[in-house]
């Protein structure tokens, strides 16, 4: 468990080696996959098939900066040049098995969290679903396994060249195995990445609501790219250094 405890500490060490690099690698996957998400019709499926493509590029930022090398914006997009089909793969059975949750949440609580996702229900009745509870624990349930397959996926896929169903399944396997660490990480992750930030908005707000505005946009300029680093130390402690010697982005 105390290793969970110090992936976010170790991931703002990371972050402040090159805190450039990093920022720009972080918000460039969360810009790109926002502008393909918003395509009619095919986005949504696009974004999803790309992903871990652009999760690599993120992670190879992170494993660049750590090893001392030299690196650029173009790291973002060197998932494209390794195991590109496993990756792409990874992605559309992400992307299935999350409509299958969402499908099984709809047939369990008769459609009440499609609705509000849709924000018909929001929007319409002014107040959420009374069974809106129930269906957010179903929904976070069904997707725990398909997260736990998804974790580790695009690093397996990336740097030890495993197939898709194969870096799924070993994904899987290494979440379960480290369910303790991953616990304390998850739940350091809703302190200091969901709670503090938000009682200091809120205080300072009270104080100086000007000012307030602006924490609120710089914080994440801070926390999203300590989050992306923290990820990529839960898979370097998880697997160890990895065992190919190839330089990204050459």
């Amino acid at each position: 468990m105390q290793r969970g405890l110090e992936w976010l500490r170790e991931g703002v060490g990371l972050w402040r080696r090159n805190p450039a690099l990093l920022t720009f690698a972080s918000f460039g996957y969360l810009l790109i996959l926002l502008i393909l998400s918003s395509v009619p019709l095919i986005g949504q499926a696009a974004a999803s098939l790309i992903m871990p493509v652009l999760s690599l590029g993120v992670l190879n930022t992170c494993r660049t900066i750590d090893e001392g090398r030299k690196g650029g914006p173009d790291l973002l997009f060197s998932g494209f040049k390794t195991n590109l089909g496993s990756l792409v793969a990874i992605g559309g059975i992400y992307l299935i098995a999350s409509l299958l949750v969402i499908l099984i949440t709809s047939l369990v609580d008769g459609g009440a969290l499609m609705s509000v996702l849709r924000s018909a229900t929001m929007a319409e009745e002014g107040t959420p679903p009374p069974n809106l509870t129930f269906s957010l624990l179903t929904a976070l349930t069904l997707s725990t396994p398909v997260i736990m397959a998804y974790w580790f996926a695009p690093v397996l896929a990336g740097w030890w060249q495993q197939p898709a169903a194969k870096a799924m399944f070993f994904s899987f396997y290494a979440c379960l195995r480290n369910w303790r660490p991953f616990v304390a990480y998850a739940v350091t992750m809703l302190i200091m990445i969901g709670v503090l930030p938000s009682l200091l908005i809120a205080f300072v707000g009270t104080i100086v609501p000007p000012l307030s505005t602006l924490l609120v946009l710089v914080l994440p300029l801070f926390l999203v790219p300590v989050v992306f680093a923290s990820f990529y130390i839960n898979a370097r402690d998880v697997f160890g250094p990895t065992a190919v010697d190839e330089r990204i982005g050459d």
